[in-house]
């Protein structure tokens, strides 16, 4: 029962996570940070670059929530639990996203024009995600499934 709640609580805390801000971002020290979400940085990749924008949808929005929609419907017996390796592969795909972030903080950080700090929704949207892998796994070992299996 406790996992069925965890996993239902993530359909709130991922659209949380998504407004949330990932980091602070400014030019020069002086000048003021900007806040940045998924949701703004969606918005700002949508005007320079749609494909990458809907890349970005489909592994930060739609991954997320279809995993824990479909861990939901086995949970309460409505799809079958053969179908938790398909489901655990959409969590995989959503790790995609921090990665980016990462990746993007990193170059930020590199290059040393400006400022770039973590804030607390990449904390979130980073413990959404990995709490949707380990309810995964939990979840596959309760019905007698490898926790990484994919197929």
């Amino acid at each position: 029962m406790i996992l069925r709640l965890l996993n239902l609580s993530l359909l709130v805390l991922y659209p949380v996570s998504w407004a949330a801000p990932l980091l602070r971002a400014g030019l020069l020290p002086l000048f003021g940070m900007s806040e940045i979400s998924v949701l703004t940085g969606l918005a700002a990749l949508w005007d320079s670059d749609i494909l990458l924008a809907m890349i970005v949808v489909l592994f930060a929005l739609v991954a997320p929530m279809a995993k824990t929609a479909g861990l939901a419907l086995i949970q309460f017996g409505l799809v079958p639990a053969r179908h938790l390796g398909t489901v655990n592969l959409l969590g995989k795909l959503a790790m995609a996203d921090i990665f980016l972030v990462a990746l993007y903080i990193t170059l930020a950080k590199g290059i040393g024009v400006g400022r770039v700090e973590t804030a607390w929704g990449l904390y979130l949207f980073t413990g959404c995600i990995l709490a949707s892998l380990a309810l995964g796994i939990l979840a596959a070992r309760g019905h007698g499934m490898a926790g990484n299996r994919a197929d």
